[in-house]
């Protein structure tokens, strides 16, 4: 047998060991060694028979990768441009489409999770849910996550072709949308002033203020921490963290948000087979653990977002309003192989909230068993599809700055220039509109034609409601 195919068996021989371990134990050495022997056997016969030319690289990553598909969908196997990427995207800056995707466990297809605010892909009417059928007009059925994000990265400018189901829909139908460089958003506002800078405070006379979070990357924390000494500067007397849509991310990064609105107590907890269990603690150094708050979440919140919301929710720090979670609760670590030219990206461990629950919703779950983030009992505020769809677009249409160009496909008609003019100059009545009184929704903004009607935010209206309560309650409690 040629060395390098014993080369070729050491290599997966040390992988597979390690992921035989994390699922069901070691095996007996001389069964190990026919297994490998079996698939030694295997890449001679395609080497020698397939119809093209097939290089032993190609076909051990094509393994590795099958092989931690079996296991879960956050399980991989990162090659070295791969490996750059992925960094790119936890540091907050990167080039593609901006869309993070997930596996629907139910279809087994490429679901997305979120597109990042601004976006070319949000611009194009990419929505959390939807599912990926086809990338330039090959399948995405059975590709990874990460094999995703591959594909869907390159050089700015480039274009790529999407075929995309949108939630509820019978068919699929084709985006086209052009590259480029991803400065990720992580803390955001309501809606812009007229400088286009985010106004946080939603409800000037009860000093009420709204943060987004859309993603936690490295610098998320210091971002929140800014906005929240600006907001207190004005007087805020409640705050609404809005979760959702936010597919998550560093769990270092949820740890140091969380603890900004905690005196003490746990996090979270980490628990796996072959990992040291750990506990992530407040540490009683925060100015806002006293601010009254709503956490709004719904199905596609998830990560670093369930682990915020689980941990406020248990230490009865905040409300959480909307709909269930997406229950994304596991921890994978990079283990280096081929002396660091490539990495494994393996789930080692799960999320656990502050009341020992479990956060991630597990293969075959049933609605009945204990995942995720629910509202509290009085809280949940359902979103049809088509509500959703609605909320999204709407939502959509007021993040775009004013100086936002549009696509060729955006193009407006005649007479719709003026429309926009016209919508624009009233965005200064939003504030006065806003002061008509208890009855009147907050949220019931300015929208352009495109969202199919007013912006209305049913969640949003509920948490608003909920924040209003509690002062009005607080004040006569003085």
């Amino acid at each position: 047998m040629p060395r390098r195919i014993y080369q070729l068996m050491a290599m997966i021989g040390a992988v597979s060991l390690l992921c035989w371990q994390a699922t069901q134990g070691a095996k007996p050495k001389d069964e190990m060694l026919e297994l490998y022997g079996l698939f030694v056997d295997a890449v001679e016969k395609v080497e020698v028979n397939y119809v093209r030319p097939v290089s032993r690289r190609e076909l051990l990553e094509t393994a590795l990768e099958g092989m931690l598909q079996q296991l879960d969908p956050h399980s991989t196997f990162i090659n070295t441009s791969e490996w750059m990427q992925f960094r790119r995207q936890i540091e907050g800056r990167f080039g593609g489409i901006g869309i993070q995707v997930d596996v629907d466990p139910e279809t087994g297809r490429l679901r997305v999770l979120a597109p990042m605010v601004g976006t070319p892909a949000y611009e194009a009417g990419i929505l959390a849910g939807d599912q990926v059928i086809e990338i330039d007009g090959q399948t995405a059925e059975g590709m990874s996550p990460d094999r995703a994000i591959e594909v869907l990265t390159g050089r700015p400018g480039t274009e790529v072709k999407l075929s995309v189901l949108h939630e509820g829909a019978e068919e699929a139908v084709p985006v086209t949308i052009a590259r480029a460089i991803i400065d990720v958003p992580s803390i955001l506002g309501d809606h812009r002033k007229p400088d286009d800078q985010w106004d946080f405070m939603i409800d000037p006379d009860k000093k009420i203020g709204y943060i987004r979070i859309t993603s936690f990357i490295q610098n998320t924390a210091e971002e929140l921490r800014k906005v929240l000494d600006q907001l207190k500067g004005q007087g805020v007397r409640g705050l609404i963290l809005d979760l959702r849509d936010d597919p998550g991310g560093l769990l270092s990064s949820a740890v140091e948000v969380s603890d900004l609105f905690l005196a003490d107590g746990e996090i979270v907890s980490t628990k796996g087979r072959n990992t040291q269990p750990k506990s992530y603690k407040a540490q009683r150094d925060s100015l806002f653990e006293d601010l009254p708050m709503v956490v709004l979440v719904n199905q596609n919140s998830a990560s670093a977002s369930e682990i915020v919301s689980a941990a406020l929710q248990d230490h009865k720090r905040a409300i959480v309003v909307g709909q269930r979670s997406y229950g994304k609760g596991s921890v994978q670590n990079i283990f280096e192989l081929d002396d660091g030219n490539s990495v494994l990206k393996l789930t080692v461990a799960s999320y656990y909230r502050p009341s020992g629950e479990n956060i991630h919703r597990f293969k075959n779950a049933k609605s009945t068993d204990q995942w995720g983030v629910s509202p509290d009992k009085g809280y949940e505020v359902k979103l049809s599809p088509s509500e959703y769809g609605r909320w999204y677009r709407g939502r959509r249409d007021r993040d775009l700055a004013a100086g936002h160009r549009r696509t060729p496909a955006e193009k407006p008609a005649a007479g719709q220039a003026k429309a926009d003019t016209k919508a624009a100059a009233a965005k200064g009545q939003e504030k006065a509109e806003a002061k008509k009184g208890p009855g009147e929704s907050l949220s019931n903004r300015l929208s352009t034609k495109r969202s199919g009607g007013p912006f209305v935010d049913k969640q949003l209206d509920k948490a608003l409601e909920v924040i209003r309560s509690k002062l009005a309650a607080d004040a006569k409690a003085a």
